[in-house]
């Protein structure tokens, strides 16, 4: 009975993996002045392209953003999730919640439903006492990255970032260089594509734009 528990077990984990993969390139740069997050626009649903102009890159408040791959009804609610804890914690303390704080909260959540997960791959970037970059995966591990990327595209746009990444990068710098590794991946990744949505966060707030791939800054 236990060898029956465990295969149903592995064919569950290996469609919510393929899932997770599925469908978009998100990527994430620090650098020492803010973070810069960008995502493709893609929607798909299996090998249909169901949209062409999805919001990726979701704000939480003025210096935290979420960006999103995997099931589009899970990561909406999870941002939702976060943005109304952000803003309890700061009526209730005066104070902004840190980005640190913020990953936490969604691992916490994120493993206690490991036993009905949420299909999500996320991306949090913000800036409270310096620029913070974590990956926060499916079961609720957390890391703290440099630079990182998620999605069915992110092995192409890692090897982009990782060639071109370099401590001292400015914010103009990491731009570039992640418009490049999501344009990258929008030349062999099938679910990736259509245009690239950028945000920068930094002391100074939160500022998105987006962009057409025929028509791009770099």
């Amino acid at each position: 009975m236990s060898s029956e528990f465990q295969q149903v077990g592995e064919l569950i984990m290996e469609f919510y993996r393929r899932r997770v993969i599925m469908g978009t390139t998100t990527v994430g740069i620090r650098t020492r002045d803010g973070v810069v997050l960008a995502a493709d626009k893609r929607a798909t649903a299996g090998y249909y392209i169901a949209h062409k102009n999805v919001e990726k890159i979701i704000r939480i408040d003025d210096r935290a953003a979420l960006t999103t791959a995997g099931l589009v009804a899970d990561a909406q609610a999870l941002a939702n999730f976060l943005r109304v804890e952000a803003m309890y914690y700061r009526n209730l303390t005066g104070r902004p919640m840190s980005i640190r704080a913020m990953a936490s909260l969604l691992s916490i959540l994120l493993n206690t439903s490991k036993y009905f997960p949420y299909i999500v791959q996320l991306l949090l970037g913000g800036y409270d006492d310096a620029p913070r970059l974590f990956a926060i995966e499916w079961f609720g591990d957390v890391t703290e990255e440099q630079f990182t990327a998620t999605g069915s595209g992110s092995p192409i746009a890692i090897g982009v970032i990782e060639e071109g990444y370099r401590e001292n990068l400015t914010i103009d710098e990491a731009v570039k260089l992640a418009i490049r590794a999501v344009t990258a991946a929008t030349k062999r990744d099938s679910a990736s594509g259509e245009g690239i949505d950028v945000a920068i966060i930094t002391k100074d707030g939160f500022k998105k734009m987006s962009y057409k791939l025929d028509n791009l800054p770099v």
